[in-house]
């Protein structure tokens, strides 16, 4: 002990600091594992997010691509429907024997004409539905890359605070997070 009651009271005033600044670190530990833990569950929430986004704008546009050969299918036929109505046509318009039996195809495959158009429409119809669908989720998955990027980062950076004993690398992290909820709220929107 010392003879001194001022250097007694300083003494019990750096032990009080001493443990403020354990009870302090500790805080810090506890917010930082803590915001950690969030961290690592809105990530996985967000990658898979992401991925649900990649199978979604694959799909689609498989979807479309199909839709577009049927498309393409379509609309061959409709060129041999008219080239046969044509060539049938003229057949008809040259006379003889067979003059009527070959304006009847001629008109028939007029009259078939329009139903193949109307299926050739559908499907690019269909086609184009597709298609909006994948760059809505190409999108999505743009924006949930960056998300969980941001994300990823925010936890490298708040081990930093363990490791530092220092608060900004917290907040920084905070930041990021922040941000990168923002941004994976945003590809919804």
């Amino acid at each position: 002990m010392s003879d001194s009651p001022l250097e007694e009271m300083e003494a019990h005033e750096s032990a009080e600091k001493a443990q403020e600044a354990v009870e302090s670190k500790d805080t810090l530990l506890s917010q930082v594992t803590l915001t950690i833990a969030v961290l690592a569950v809105v990530t996985a929430a967000t990658s898979s997010l992401e991925n649900t986004e990649t199978a979604a704008t694959i799909t689609a546009f498989s979807k479309a691509v199909l839709a577009q050969d049927r498309a393409t299918d379509q609309w061959n036929f409709f060129e041999a429907k008219s080239m046969k109505k044509n060539l049938y046509a003229i057949a008809a318009d040259q006379g003889g024997p067979k003059a009527a039996a070959y304006a009847k195809i001629a008109a028939q495959n007029g009259a078939d004409e329009a139903g193949v158009k109307k299926k050739a429409e559908a499907f690019e119809a269909i086609r184009k539905k597709w298609g909006d669908d994948a760059e809505v989720h190409e999108r999505r998955h743009g924006r949930l890359t960056i998300a969980s990027t941001l994300l990823h980062m925010a936890i490298a950076i708040a081990t930093l605070a363990i490791i530092l004993h220092r608060r900004w690398p917290w907040l920084a992290a905070m930041a990021l997070s922040a941000a990168g909820v923002g941004i994976g709220v945003w590809a919804y929107l």
